[in-house]
């Protein structure tokens, strides 16, 4: 089974004089190397394609693949995790993970928090300024926290995100505005428990990986998930399995909120408690990271005694079931059972 692994890499775009924040998303050469292996491991045969340019380049020569799996962000444009998958559909190439639409309806974060309300899903209090502070004229909800709209990685997440009135409210969405070009999201700051959740899977077939908690040491960004805490999530992070009764809430509402979204393959979906312990939508990664030792996706499998080799056999074969087909390896099993 032949693979294009398709990516980001952290070191082409500082060769573009891409920031370190600007490339916070992307990828390492050691991500790319694991993921090569462990796909190696299943059976399969990989090709290192590179960023979405590369992929569009052979498609236009002809050239086709038994499967494309991107973990490529995309660089600019609220849809840009959504450009891999429209190119794969545009000719016809089967992939993994999810749809253009989902893709882009997770990056945009209001607009994914709408659609798992509508799905029964509570999510905290929210608004959108899209181009200055005096559109959240009557906004009463603090404390609040202030991020760009369509960012993951904990990008534009920091100390001052966190604010506690009208003044540091209108402070923070204006940084965010000019910082990001792009409009800022204001949620109502719960000040509970943190839960990722892990799904793998499609359908009625989707479950849940694994539940963690994310925990901040003593030198860490308090009370946030920072992208300094993010980058630095060995030092300053601990990752803890969780399934008290809390934690199983979390784990329910967060398969509602993936079919509700129609999430394929593999996500995780983001969560934060109240002051009752009742935990509510944050946001959506239906392209979680997948470095074995960094990302927490993986960390939880892990966690829940699922290694790396593993957790990629399960979105791998989870996305060749929608096509009607199995890794070599299963179809020889299937054949000596």
């Amino acid at each position: 089974m032949r693979i294009a692994l398709v990516y980001d890499l952290r070191d082409d775009y500082r060769v573009l004089g891409l920031s370190e924040e600007e490339i916070a998303e992307f990828d390492s050469v050691d991500t790319i190397d694991e993921l090569e292996g462990a796909l190696q491991a299943l059976g399969c045969g990989v090709e290192r394609v590179g960023r979405g340019q590369a992929l569009a380049a052979r498609f236009v020569k002809g050239e086709r693949f038994d499967l494309v799996f991107s973990i490529a962000e995309g660089v600019k444009g609220r849809s840009r995790e959504a450009q891999v998958p429209a190119l794969c559909e545009l000719f016809d190439q089967p992939y993994l993970f999810s749809d253009p639409l989902t893709a882009a309806v997770a990056l945009d974060k209001a607009v994914a928090k709408r659609l798992v309300a509508e799905a029964g899903v509570p999510t905290p209090a929210f608004a959108v300024a899209y181009e200055s502070a005096s559109e959240l004229e009557g906004w009463d909800h603090f404390p609040a926290f202030v991020k760009p709209l369509a960012e993951g990685t904990g990008k534009g997440c920091e100390a001052a995100s966190l604010v506690k009135s009208g003044p540091e409210l209108q402070a923070a969405v204006l940084r965010v505005i000019e910082r990001y070009r792009q409009p800022a999201l204001v949620e109502h700051y719960l000040e509970g428990r943190e839960f990722t959740v892990g799904i793998v899977g499609n359908g009625g077939e989707a479950r849940v990986l694994g539940i963690c908690e994310i925990l901040l040491k003593a030198d860490a960004d308090a009370n946030i998930y920072s992208l300094r805490n993010k980058e630095l999530c060995e030092e300053l992070v601990i990752y803890s399995p969780a399934d008290d009764a809390e934690a199983r809430l979390a784990g329910e509402r967060a398969l509602v909120a993936y079919r509700a979204l129609e999430c394929r393959d593999t996500a995780r979906i983001d969560f934060r408690s109240d002051a009752n312990g009742d935990p509510y939508f944050l946001e959506a990664n239906p392209l979680a990271g997948l470095n074995p030792h960094h990302s927490d996706l993986p960390i939880l499998a892990a966690q829940n005694g699922v290694p790396f080799v593993e957790l990629i056999g399960m979105i791998l074969d989870a996305g060749l079931a929608r096509y009607g087909l199995v890794r070599p390896a299963v179809e020889r099993r299937r054949r000596t059972a």
